[in-house]
């Protein structure tokens, strides 16, 4: 389990939970929301519990479901959650009662931005908040998407939102960039905001890797194995005519785009090595991200990576090359570790829901006007979080609901 803490004060502490599309591990943050910028107390890596892994990478791939395997994810999810929460307040130092609220992003098995074929849209979260809230007695926020949906957006990205919070006030046009399972982006110039899912980040690389090691190996550490490979240009080509690539702004996109299908393709593709393989899968994610720039308002001067992919020393290094002029570096450069942003961003989610603050962005996901997502679920703490958000005595985002 990895952690980064920084000296505590007097603070009003908000926490958010996040399990990426990769479902490889829960990430914990705690945010100090007492001052005018939001500041990272203590984040915690909780790998993925074995049992859960494979049960969520199969009920996440597109095909008809079993009901009772998805209620019981559900709650076991729930459960890892709350356990991941505990862990991360144990280790912290920090008392529960000081936590006001979790946010609780969930575990993403369904993205239907678009709906099938052309019915309702929708995005399926599980994660269950009510057993988070009762383990931990802690207030939790949860289902942000659904919100955004009903009111014409597709629900993602969502964290765009926060990064303008954290970073809106620069005077150079800069990208956030998260490498999760889906790799998004968000460009930010004088709190002028773009955000939109570029493709895939890990997803691809991750399921490449777990089928050639015959499933010992989870990701290609390092992209050490695309290292010694060559991108095969013929399967490259191939990949790179998805019509997802070339849509325009708003959109999103998950496992239902760039699953299965498209691994088998990087499989069966004849007369190639492994290593041409993964290299071919790796190049493919950092080509899908450079070439995203072409929606850009201006180039952006520097690149803040986060998320798991941005650990994967010969994805970054190609991604520097392909990016240049730009800079590129993580958002350790900007005060936040690349593994804890997410969490941060959702604790900052959940902290405009319960002030009944808007905390999308129309621009970004493509809805009619800005919402409150979240679901709250109160915690045994309920009493104090509601004399607290009738006291505003937290800090308020520039954004009123209407």
């Amino acid at each position: 389990m990895s952690s980064y803490a920084v000296p505590m004060q007097q603070a009003i502490y908000f926490m958010g939970i996040m399990s990426g599309t990769s479902a490889d591990a829960v990430d914990v943050a705690i945010v100090d929301c007492s001052e005018e910028k939001p500041k990272l107390i203590y984040f915690c890596e909780s790998p993925m519990p074995q049992k859960l892994h494979e049960p969520i990478l199969r009920l996440a791939e597109p095909g008809i479901d079993e009901i009772d395997a998805l209620g019981a994810l559900d709650r076991a999810l729930g459960k890892a959650f709350a356990d991941a929460a505990s862990r991360c307040i144990k280790a912290s130092g920090i008392s529960a009662d000081s936590i006001i609220a979790i946010g609780s992003h969930g575990q993403t098995i369904r993205h239907r931005p678009k709906g099938i074929d052309g019915s309702h849209p929708f995005s399926l979260q599980i994660g269950c908040a009510a057993t988070i809230a009762e383990m931990t007695g802690i207030t939790t926020v949860s289902d942000f998407r659904r919100r955004d949906i009903a009111a014409g957006g597709e629900g993602a990205p969502l964290v765009p939102f926060v990064h303008r919070e954290l970073y809106g006030d620069s005077d150079r046009p800069v990208v956030i960039l998260n490498i999760g399972g889906i790799a998004n982006i968000t460009y930010i110039y004088n709190r002028s905001l773009l955000g939109f899912d570029s493709g895939p980040g890990n997803m691809l690389m991750d399921a490449v890797m777990l089928s050639l090691s015959d499933g010992r190996n989870a990701y290609d550490e390092n992209g050490e194995l695309a290292a010694t490979g060559k991108p095969n240009e013929a399967l490259l080509t191939e990949l790179l005519s998805h019509p997802y690539l070339g849509r325009r702004p708003p959109k999103s996109t998950g496992r239902e785009t760039f699953g299965s299908e498209m691994v088998d393709r990087i499989l069966r593709w004849p007369e190639i090595t492994d290593a041409d393989r993964m290299a071919t899968a790796t190049e493919f994610t950092a080509l899908t991200i450079a070439e995203s720039c072409r929606f850009l308002p201006e180039a952006p001067v520097s690149w803040y990576l986060c998320g798991g992919g941005a650990l994967n020393g010969h994805l970054t290094k190609r991604l520097a090359e392909l990016l240049a002029p730009a800079n590129v570096s993580t958002t350790h450069d900007i005060n936040i570790p690349p593994e804890a942003m997410e969490a941060v961003c959702f604790a900052l989610l959940a902290r405009n829901t319960l002030a009944g603050e808007n905390n999308t962005v129309p621009a970004v996901t493509g809805a009619t006007h800005a919402v409150v997502g979240g679901v709250i679920t109160p915690g045994h703490n309920w009493p104090e979080v509601i004399n607290i958000v009738l006291a505003d005595q937290h800090p308020a985002s520039e954004q009123k609901t209407t």
